[in-house]
C-alpha cells in the first residue's frame, strides 16, 4: 500500500501532540494515558511470547562482536531487557525495554558520531545550507577531536551564518542519513546507488530483529525543547519493518492510526521500537524530551573513560537524546553491484564496508 508522503495527520493527533509539548514536567509521570515500558498497564498492552521477541541466544557474544576491543569494561551493566509488549489498538507496534545494554549504546555512539558523521557519504542537515569541512583523514578522525574554532562556511552568506564545530555539535546538527540518502524536500529516496550502510550496525540489528534488513537510517538529535512533528515513514518502496533505537534522555513518543487513536509512550535509553504490520505506517512524532533523564553512565560521552582527546566535551550527552531509525527501502538492489545480504544453510552473510562478505550469523 502506498501513502501520500505530504498528507496531514489526523487533527486529534495534532492536538494531542501540542498538549504533550506544553505539559508541565511535574505532570508527566502521573499521566494515566502514558505507557511506561518499565511498568506498562496490562490492560493496554499485550506482552509478547518468547518466540515473538528478538532471538539472541548469546547476548554476550553479540555485544563482544559489535563492540570489539572497545574499552567499556568499567561501564555499568545496566538493567536487563524488560518484558516486550505490543500496544493494544496498534497491532504490530512493539516495544522492547532496555534491549541494548550500555556497552552497545556507547559503542553505537562511537560508530555513529566519530566514524559515520566524519564520512562525507552520509549527509546531514548542515549540507543543505553550508559547505561542510570535514576533519582531516575523514573516517580516521572525528569532529569532536578537532579545534572548537574550526568554521563551516554558508553557501549563501546573506541567508545563513558561519558556524563552528562546537556550535554544530552542540545545537546545529539535527540529523544524519546513513545508507540511502533521503531527499527531505521531495520526500523520496534518490533513484541512484546509495552509500553502503554501515555493515556492523546492520549485523547488530539483524541479530536482534530478523525482519529488518538495514538499507537506510536517519539519526535524529534532540535537546530539551526540540520536537519531531507528526509524520509517517511512507517513502520506502517496500513494506518491511522499521526499527527505532533510543539513546540518552527520555523522550515522549506519540504514535497513532488514521482513525485518530494515539498513545504516548515514554522511551528510555536502550529501548527499541519495532513498527510492523498495520503499524508500519502509523503516524508518530516526538513532542517532548525530558531534561535531566540521561543515565549517569552515559552523561559524559564522548569523554569515556575520562581521558584522551574528548576531555573538553565531557558532559555532552547530559541533555541529549539520539534516535536511530532504520529501514529497508527496496525489495531488491537498484544495481546488481550493490552488496546484498546472502542466505546460506549455515546462516546469513553480511558485507563489510568494502562490500566483502565476511561475517556469518548462524540461525538462533
Amino acid at each position: 500500500m502506498r501513502h501520500n508522503a505530504h498528507a496531514r495527520p489526523p487533527a486529534s493527533i495534532r492536538e494531542l501532540f501540542k498538549e504533550w509539548r506544553k505539559r508541565p514536567a511535574s505532570e508527566i509521570r502521573s499521566d494515566p494515558t502514558l505507557i511506561d515500558p518499565l511498568s506498562p498497564d496490562p490492560m493496554r498492552v499485550s506482552f509478547l511470547l518468547h518466540s515473538e521477541t528478538p532471538q539472541v541466544t548469546d547476548l554476550d557474544t553479540v555485544v563482544r562482536d559489535f563492540c570489539g576491543h572497545a574499552n567499556t569494561t568499567s561501564v555499568s551493566p545496566g538493567s536487563p531487557p524488560g518484558r516486550a509488549f505490543e500496544i493494544k489498538g496498534l497491532p504490530g507496534l512493539q516495544v522492547f525495554p532496555s534491549l541494548l545494554p550500555p556497552r552497545v549504546q556507547l559503542n553505537l555512539l562511537d560508530k555513529l558520531l566519530h566514524r559515520n558523521l566524519s564520512n562525507p557519504a552520509h549527509k546531514t542537515n548542515l549540507h543543505l545550507h553550508h559547505h561542510v569541512q570535514y576533519p582531516e583523514d575523514n573516517q580516521d578522525s572525528s569532529f569532536f577531536a578537532e579545534a572548537h574554532n574550526t568554521t563551516i562556511q554558508p553557501k549563501d552568506p546573506t541567508l545563513h551564518k558561519p558556524i563552528t564545530y562546537a556550535q554544530m555539535l552542540e545545537s546545529k546538527l539535527r540529523w544524519i542519513t546513513l545508507g540511502g540518502q533521503y531527499d527531505w524536500t521531495n520526500k523520496v529516496y534518490p533513484n541512484e546507488i546509495p552509500p553502503t550502510f554501515p555493515a556492523d550496525i546492520a549485523t547488530l540489528l539483524k541479530h536482534l530483529f530478523s525482519s529488518v534488513d538495514a538499507q537506510a537510517a536517519i539519526v535524529n538529535f534532540y535537546s530539551p525543547g526540540d520536537t519531531l512533528s507528526i509524520h509517517r515513514d511512507v517513502s520506502e518502496e517496500c513494506d518491511r519493518d522499521l526499527v527505532s533505537i533510543s539513546i540518552g534522555c527520555d523522550g515522549i513518543f506519540l504514535v497513532g492510526n488514521d482513525e485518530g487513536t494515539a498513545v504516548p509512550v515514554r522511551l528510555r535509553s536502550g529501548d527499541a521500537v519495532l513498527m510492523s504490520g498495520a503499524s508500519r505506517y502509523a503516524w508518530h512524532g516526538v513532542p517532548r524530551i525530558l531534561a535531566g533523564t540521561c543515565p549517569e553512565w552515559l552523561r559524559d560521552w564522548p569523554d569515556v573513560p575520562g581521558q584522551g582527546p574528548y576531555r573538553s566535551w565531557r558532559g555532552w550527552m547530559n541533555n541529549k537524546r539520539i534516535n536511530l531509525n532504520v529501514r529497508q527501502i527496496t525489495e531488491t538492489s537498484r544495481d546488481e553491484k550493490e552488496p546484498q545480504l546472502l542466505t546460506r544453510s549455515d546462516g546469513i552473510i553480511f558485507p563489510n564496508e568494502a562490500g566483502e562478505f565476511v561475517s556469518v550469523i548462524k540461525p538462533g
